[in-house]
Formats: structure tokens, C-alpha cells, sequence
């Protein structure tokens, strides 16, 4: 199962639709590249088991 959420980039702070796997747990990391500005974010995402509320945390890949 899948579902989208937003993620703002650690390098332009611009917003970034991301498709989550809602099959591969609560607590997820990847690199995903900005939509805007190509460079690679790393993103820690969370989802609540109950609600499905999706929260990611994004920082740089270094």
C-alpha cells in the first residue's frame, strides 16, 4: 500500500510530493533527490500505525 506526503528540501526549502510505502513499516530512511533543485535529501519518515499520519524529517546527504 502507498500514499503520498509532502517533504520540504534540506537545501531549497522547497515542498516535494514523495510516495511512501505504508508496507515497509513505521519508521523509514532513503535518499530521495529534490523535484526542484536535484539535490539529494535524506529523508526519516514516520508513520503512525493507527492513524496513518505520515511526519518526515529531511536533512543533507553528506
Amino acid at each position: 500500500m502507498q500514499n503520498t506526503a509532502e517533504f520540504y528540501c534540506a537545501y531549497c526549502g522547497e515542498p516535494n510530493l514523495t510516495f511512501i510505502d505504508l508496507s515497509a513499516g513505521g519508521q523509514q530512511s532513503y535518499v530521495e533527490d529534490c523535484q526542484v533543485c536535484c539535490r539529494p535529501n535524506i529523508l526519516y519518515v514516520r508513520v503512525d500505525e493507527d492513524t496513518l499520519d505520515i511526519e518526515i524529517d529531511t536533512e543533507y546527504e553528506g
